[in-house]
């Protein structure tokens, strides 16, 4: 049985939900403003994955509503051996210490790194309104924190024991401490109710860039296309099934045309079929065209606590097929804008890609439409505004139980 309950809630529920947070933790008589409000980030190491990207999204968008951010994080923790052997072997390289470029590259934003991977303490940070953990060994960093370096929030992008060698112990540990937790999809909220008694998450899904994910309207390609996410070196992403829905698929429609990215090179472990058209570390604008050039995206995962390139390739005009996961749940509506299917079925995956490619020119392009009206629901000014409204919350219950004065305020 899973452990937690999936709850359908499109992004238009979830504002909805969260504009009514008031209600749980009314604010103050004088009617506070959250304005000019010192934020501090704490990661691990910053790199160019999904979740530092939503990390850097929000920080961004915060700095400009005129708030004033910090990030810190640390050089790369030193992987497993194990972990580090396979990396290797699947050609990525020895693990190496610098994180290397990230997702804050270019923004105008104060970034301090540590010159290694150890604890965040008090002496790291200034004093601020609001620290956000990212992780859940910053969950545990920040949970020591003086209350001078602000009120406590945790932002949890997924259930972090889906990744592998992490201390399951430690991991669920700190969906106990007292921090307020905002959550990206409604699973990871049914989880912290249903398994850690926290009743208290916010859910804020995450936001769509409509200026750097964009298609106009468009038929099928000339030939049947589609695309996925590659990453074999994470068992989650579901490569594998990914890969075996593709062929079955291929079978029906033989000049299937599988396109696909990621961050590493392509393994001997994990080939991708012969013809497959395959993009290394696309920057933002070709991975806009990369969508565009899809007739159906397909995500196979095991778990995701959102997972980003739906959410995308439903901006650049492109229904998706996806197992029951993390953000897909909260999108996809069955017929309308793609497919949802039981994590593993790999034929009912196929079943439905063939669906989607088979469809008569005009009811692709319904679908097509219907994606990119759900994507364009939720932006990022929209995300951030409510991650505003949950750290303003997180003020709110912080002052209650340390009774240190509430937020900066701009006089």
């Amino acid at each position: 049985m899973p452990m937690h309950t999936y709850t359908r809630i499109n992004a238009v529920s979830m504002m909805w939900h969260l504009l009514l947070l008031p209600a749980i933790y009314p604010p103050s008589s004088s009617s506070l403003e959250f304005r000019l409000v010192r934020i501090t980030f704490v990661l691990p190491a910053a790199n160019l994955g999904g979740g530092t990207r939503v990390i850097a999204a929000y920080a961004e968008h915060l700095r400009r509503r005129g708030h004033q951010i910090l990030v810190v994080s640390t050089k790369n923790k030193v992987s497993h051996l194990l972990h580090r052997i396979k990396l290797f072997i699947n050609g990525y390289g020895w693990w190496p210490s610098d994180p290397g470029p990230s997702h804050f590259d270019g923004l105008e934003l104060e970034h301090r790194v540590i010159n290694r991977f150890r604890p965040v303490t008090d002496s790291d940070l200034p004093d601020a309104d609001v620290v956000v953990a990212t992780w859940w060994e910053t969950a545990e960093w920040v949970d020591q924190l003086s209350p001078a370096k602000g009120a406590k929030a945790q932002l949890i992008q997924q259930m972090e024991t889906n990744f592998p060698h992490q201390p399951v112990d430690r991991v669920e540990a700190t969906w106990s401490l007292p921090l307020q937790k905002i959550v990206v999809s409604q699973w990871l909220a049914d989880l912290a109710r249903d398994r850690f008694g926290d009743h208290t998450s916010v859910v804020v899904p995450n936001g769509i860039d409509l200026d750097l994910f964009h298609a106009p309207p468009r038929g099928k390609q000339s030939r049947p296309t589609v695309g996925m996410l590659y990453f074999p070196g994470n068992p989650n992403k579901g490569n594998a099934t990914a890969l075996a829905a593709i062929d079955i698929a291929a079978l029906r429609i033989p000049n299937l045309l599988p396109r696909a990215f990621g961050t590493g090179p392509l393994t001997a472990s994990m080939p991708l079929p012969p013809d497959a058209v395959y993009t290394q570390m696309p920057p933002q604008h070709t991975l806009r065209e990369i969508y565009a050039r899809c007739d159906v995206w397909l995500c196979a995962s095991t778990s995701e606590g959102y997972h980003l390139p739906p959410h995308e390739a439903m901006a650049c005009r492109c229904p998706v097929v996806s197992t029951r996961v993390g953000g897909p749940m909260d999108l996809i509506e069955d017929g309308v804008n793609g497919y949802l299917l039981d994590v593993g079925d790999t034929e009912g995956l196929a079943r439905r890609l063939i669906e989607v490619l088979e469809l008569p020119e005009p009811s692709w392009q319904q679908m097509s439409e219907a994606a990119f009206r759900t994507a364009e629901k939720f932006t990022w000014e929209d995300a951030t505004i409510l991650f505003e409204q949950a750290l303003e919350l997180a003020v709110r219950r912080f002052s209650k139980i340390t009774r240190v004065p509430p937020i900066s305020m701009n006089k």
